[in-house]
């Protein structure tokens, strides 16, 4: 016994000191320096370049702290692209709400073959999304497109039609890709709700006479609320910065129809360069994102 516990003393002298501490911080140490090489130095070094000005021909970085926030209030570009963020963020988060609702429902089952089909619920949310952009891109083709040519074929639309071609239409193809992709990432949220909810008050209103639409609405939705409210919250700050869909299907056209805050930073990091303004645009976008969760937050008693 006395050598066998020279032999543990011996490897514990071996080992660094950090892996037998009881202390937090070299277990922290990893994450957090992940956290500020990815999360904070680029968060300070877009701030620091949203104080710089570009020069169009020297193209070098000049002090000027308020040149890109007052270029931004007086770009109408900017506006039209925030109503565009809110109206896809909106309605892709109704679509994809009721839905994954809807479908949880039919899914919140045990028997035979719903585990598969829940499952399965999983296989879209692995496909990267600009495949999925490239997928509908093709899918929702006037030529060849067979979601296209479906729609045409109902009489919806006249033949040849171009859906993404169109303004009034292309914003309805987008939200197509990012419903169709995303909708099940909130089933599996509501199917974890709907079964770790009691089965002691549906039985007990069950026993007075009460409908399933009725023990829906009094009894299921009340106590899913904060799992609604977390599940909209997390799938609109997602929304919010929707950028591939829109790059692979539109480029944000036809004109600026589907532009979005975060598609038009792109293009202006991408197409011209203009790493201050593009990353005031980026700014914005996080400052709207903040302001409206911790409202939302505040409003619905969301704890996270």
């Amino acid at each position: 016994m006395a050598g066998a516990s020279a032999s543990v003393a011996m490897r514990r002298s071996w080992a660094p000191r950090w892996l037998s501490s009881e202390h937090p911080f070299p277990w922290l140490l990893p994450a957090s320096a992940l956290m500020i090489v990815f999360g904070i130095y680029p968060l300070l070094y877009a701030i620091w370049l949203s104080l710089q000005r570009k020069h169009p021909v020297t193209r070098k970085l000049s002090f000027a702290p308020d040149f890109n926030w007052l270029k931004l209030l007086r770009d109408e570009r900017v506006w039209d692209a925030m109503a565009n963020t809110f109206i896809y963020t909106g309605i892709a988060l109704v679509f994809q709400l009721v839905l994954g609702m809807l479908i949880a429902l039919l899914l919140d089952s045990d028997r035979k073959g719903y585990g598969l089909m829940r499952a399965m619920m999983t296989l879209p949310l692995v496909i990267p999304p600009a495949v999925t952009a490239m997928m509908f891109l093709l899918m929702l083709n006037g030529s060849f497109g067979v979601l296209a040519r479906g729609i045409i074929a109902l009489g919806l639309l006249p033949t040849g039609y171009s859906i993404l071609g169109s303004a009034n239409t292309a914003m309805a193809g987008v939200l197509m890709a990012e419903i169709w992709q995303w909708t099940p990432f909130m089933v599996l949220i509501m199917l974890a709700g709907l079964r770790s909810l009691p089965k002691e008050p549906f039985e007990a209103a069950a026993i007075d006479g009460a409908t399933a639409t009725q023990a829906f609405f009094k009894l299921t939705l009340p106590m899913m609320s904060k799992v609604i409210a977390i599940a909209v919250l997390i799938r609109g700050i997602d929304l919010f910065r929707a950028f591939d869909y829109v790059k692979v299907m539109t480029d944000s056209g036809p004109g600026t129809a589907t532009e979005t805050l975060t598609s038009y930073a792109g293009r202006i990091y991408f197409g011209n360069a203009d790493f201050p303004y593009a990353s005031t645009i980026a700014l914005l976008t996080l400052i709207i994102v903040i302001i409206v969760s911790s409202l939302f937050m505040k409003i619905f008693k969301v704890k996270l």
